[in-house]
């Protein structure tokens, strides 16, 4: 029997924006990109997107919902998702929940490794930023841990998020069972 991997300490930073990005950034050159909503993302899709985003930065939440919970946080109206395409392929994605009229979370931003270090990360978060703030939002949030990419923090804060809280968390890698779950699913 395969022994489950071991548990990680995350160190959590919760951020918070009051104020609309002041920064613009030029769409990165040589490059071919497009931002597109989706209004009702499939789940095997989803899944292929947050496993590619997230895998080496131990996202693994989403991936252990049922169809049934992960059909209602996804196609809740309150909830949006955008999948960034480079040349053609996805590259990437942001999430946001508007939690009421005055807030909302960026709950989930990355690109997929193919997309690393072409230099559009930067862009990437300025463009979700941008279509936040066009809700007129009193307040965005984010969440990152130590886990996250090295630069997440930094990144963040270079755009007008400020540290808000701290803490900790465990989080429980996927086991190969659940790996091989969930590629039966998608």
């Amino acid at each position: 029997m395969a022994k489950s991997p071991a548990s990680l300490t995350a160190h959590i930073t919760r951020l918070e924006m009051t104020a609309r990005p002041k920064s613009s950034l030029p769409m990165p050159v040589n490059i071919q990109t497009a931002i597109m909503r989706t209004s009702e993302i499939p789940l095997s899709f989803y899944r292929h997107l947050y496993r590619q985003v997230g895998a080496r930065w131990q996202w693994v939440d989403r991936l252990r919902m049922s169809d049934e919970e992960l059909t209602a946080a996804l196609h809740d109206k309150r909830n949006n998702i955008s999948v960034l395409y480079v040349n053609g392929a996805p590259a990437g994605f942001y999430e946001y929940f508007c939690q009421d009229e005055d807030t909302i979370e960026l709950s989930h931003f990355g690109l997929i490794e193919h997309a690393l270090g072409l230099g559009i990360g930067k862009w990437f978060l300025l463009q979700a930023l941008y279509a936040i703030w066009t809700l007129n939002p009193k307040r965005v949030l984010t969440t990152t841990n130590n886990l996250d990419h090295p630069r997440a923090l930094q990144l963040y804060q270079m755009f007008g998020f400020s540290p808000v809280s701290t803490g900790t968390g465990i989080v429980r890698p996927l086991s190969d069972k659940e790996l091989l779950e969930i590629a039966r699913k998608s």
